[in-house]
């Protein structure tokens, strides 16, 4: 299967005149780092990865470029994994022994994600997930080679979820993307609510993707439940909110999005989310830090960044100067400078990669504004809490990852 690249984007080769002719590595394979996107570049992850990952790993290779100079090139691949696990495999397959890819990058679709994470293990390659959610990465599905960046369903699941009990939303009811992701999450949530005092009423799953969410609505409307908990992605949940205020389940319940983007936000438009509480790892109006970064990105892509884009930048610019440090482009030697070395920047101050591929950071709970609260575009959230990293992320005490010795 031919692989289909993004104009301009799609094969960006980034290096400054004096890196180029002092390309003399021999440990850089080919005197060249090449970085593959791969995730969704058509369907309903899009809107959240798609092109835009594509703009902020090329960002990451042109600031690493200008600041560090090192004596190798940075290339930036991408292709579109369509949601299929057999794809994304076989598309891995061919930019590892073909076209020499170093490190695979984003990674949405859980199942798309282990995948691919399962080639690289066999391969001796690197994989960074910054799109991908699922917990099972470090746990039963972890590797040396991989490290999920962003966030998982258990940080997800347990920052939304404890707020909501907390506030008196003690019943749940899920709709749940059929497949591993969604039930990850739910899963990760079930344990967040029963441990903070809450119990689940029951739950109900639905095909990935899906388009009608009319006989999940009422299944949710009939619980009874106080929350009516969302462990989708997407468009999924965009198509599943529009679908509740339809069949005016917010009148009685709370709609609980467990993964909703700013982008999300968006589309749908403050006057139906407001109110609504997520779990974020970014925003892009955190700091000045933040803020400028994500300025920046905005010139390119029209649209401020969500958690995935951010994610991503770090995760390459740390993967990068490991590559530099190191003078090698070899797998298990670069991730373990990547691991002995914290991650501070813009979107993790004093972060930590584990022995299980967890990279540890603040999380944030926050809560859509109200119409009238909002100042500016894309001036989305209230930050209700900072949930530091060892809160939000699972112990690898009580993970099962078996690189972990217990």
């Amino acid at each position: 299967m031919r692989m289909r690249q993004i104009p301009l984007l799609a094969s960006v080769a980034l290096c400054l005149q004096v890196s180029c002719a002092a390309i003399a590595q021999e440990k850089i394979s080919d005197g060249t780092v090449k970085i593959g996107v791969m995730n969704d570049m058509s369907g309903l992850y899009s809107d959240v990865t798609g092109r835009a990952s594509v703009i902020a790993a090329t960002m990451a290779a042109e600031d690493f470029m200008a600041k560090e100079k090192p004596k190798f090139k940075v290339e930036v691949l991408s292709t579109d994994h369509q949601n299929k696990p057999d794809i994304a495999s076989a598309k891995a397959r061919e930019w590892f022994d073909r076209d020499k890819v170093d490190a695979i990058v984003d990674l949405p679709t859980s199942s798309a994600a282990i995948a691919v994470v399962k080639v690289a293990s066999q391969k001796n390659k690197i994989t960074l997930v910054s799109g991908g959610g699922t917990s099972s990465l470090t746990n039963e599905e972890c590797t040396e080679t991989n490290i999920q960046w962003t966030y998982d369903t258990y940080a997800l699941a347990s920052g939304s979820a404890k707020a909501l009990v907390k506030l008196g939303g003690d019943s749940w009811y899920f709709l749940v993307a059929d497949y591993n992701f969604g039930t990850n999450m739910e899963k990760d949530a079930t344990n967040a609510i029963k441990s903070a005092g809450g119990k689940v009423l029951g739950s109900v799953r639905h095909p990935f993707p899906a388009s009608d969410f009319s006989s999940y609505m009422l299944s949710a409307q009939q619980s009874k439940a106080k929350v009516i908990g969302l462990a989708n992605a997407g468009s999924d949940t965009q198509n599943a909110i529009k679908s509740a205020q339809e069949y005016r389940l917010t009148e009685k319940q709370i709609v609980a999005p467990l993964l909703m983007f700013i982008n999300d936000v968006h589309s749908l438009g403050l006057k139906t989310t407001q109110g609504m509480y997520l779990t974020d790892g970014f925003y892009w109006d955190l700091n000045d830090e933040t803020r400028a970064w994500s300025r920046r990105f905005f010139e390119r892509h029209k649209a401020m960044p969500n958690m995935i884009q951010a994610g991503l930048y770090s995760a390459i610019m740390h993967y990068l100067k490991a590559v530099k440090a190191t003078g090698t482009d070899e797998a298990k030697v670069v991730m373990a400078k990547m691991k002995a070395t914290p991650v501070n920047d813009f979107f993790a101050k004093n972060g930590r990669i584990r022995a299980d591929g967890r990279m540890v950071h603040d999380m944030y709970l926050m809560q859509v504004k109200k119409p009238e609260e909002s100042k500016s575009p894309w001036d989305y959230y209230h930050v209700k809490q900072v949930i530091p990293g060892n809160d939000a992320f699972q112990s690898m005490e009580n993970g099962t990852c078996p690189l972990v010795k217990k």
